[in-house]
């Protein structure tokens, strides 16, 4: 791949990335995460693997505006019709459609080929450690989701069983659960390393906003009954 063909794709990537949680500086994350994986596997498509991470998130714009759309497939379409105008052969856009198609971590199309599996594990490390936290707020922020719920009592949900969004239920449904789901010895070894910080972040915070609520309302109640 020539400096030539990557800052024509980089460009046109940069022009599709308008979400400051799936930003710029995230598909470069996954693509040097995508890098460094791919050093300890075998017969990669170097050139496939890069354009697959330049272009996996193109899609986010259009489900951020229709949440029925599926990031992933949509992107996949808007990757492979963009290789072919620029010259692409479909055999070759065909495959990194296939990669950007299966990235997605909620999803019944598991990928295949190895270049797919590095790029799901590339973007899935990006949702590990402090990192993934960060993210996840942010977009909390964006969708004007919470940080927590509280019950009809008025008591902190940990997230496990939280009926609304939240950023608890999304640590709870899938920022502690990703740690098992990857396909490359490489990203689960980079992804345990990471673990730890993400789960002291969690249990300081839910610690904290637990001990705010349960000594803050036994002293409003004291204050009331006065």
């Amino acid at each position: 791949m020539n400096q030539q063909l990557y800052q024509q794709i980089e460009n046109y990537m940069q022009e599709c990335m308008t979400d400051s949680a799936h930003d710029k500086e995230h598909i470069y994350r996954v693509l040097f995460m995508a890098l460094d994986i791919a050093k300890y596997e075998q017969q990669i498509d170097m050139e496939i693997l890069i354009i697959s991470a330049l272009l996996h998130d193109i899609g986010r714009e259009d489900q951020f505006k229709d949440p029925r759309l599926c990031h992933a497939k949509v992107g996949s379409e808007k990757a492979y019709e963009y290789l072919l105008r620029i010259g692409f052969n479909e055999k070759r856009a065909d495959h990194i459609r296939e990669c950007i198609y299966s990235h997605r971590f909620r999803s019944d199309n598991p990928p295949i080929s190895i270049e797919a599996k590095i790029l799901f594990d590339a973007d899935k490390l990006d949702v590990t450690g402090t990192i993934g936290i960060a993210r996840t707020l942010v977009y909390k922020g964006i969708v004007s989701d919470p940080m927590y719920s509280v019950d009809s009592d008025g008591h902190v949900l940990d997230g496990s069983n939280d009926a609304e969004a939240s950023f608890f239920k999304e640590y709870k449904f899938k920022l502690e659960n990703i740690y098992d789901k990857f396909y490359t010895d490489r990203g689960r070894e980079i992804a345990s390393e990471r673990k730890q910080s993400a789960v002291s972040f969690y249990e300081e915070m839910l610690k904290e906003v637990k001990n705010c609520y349960d000594n803050g309302e036994k002293e409003l109640s004291d204050i009331l009954q006065n």
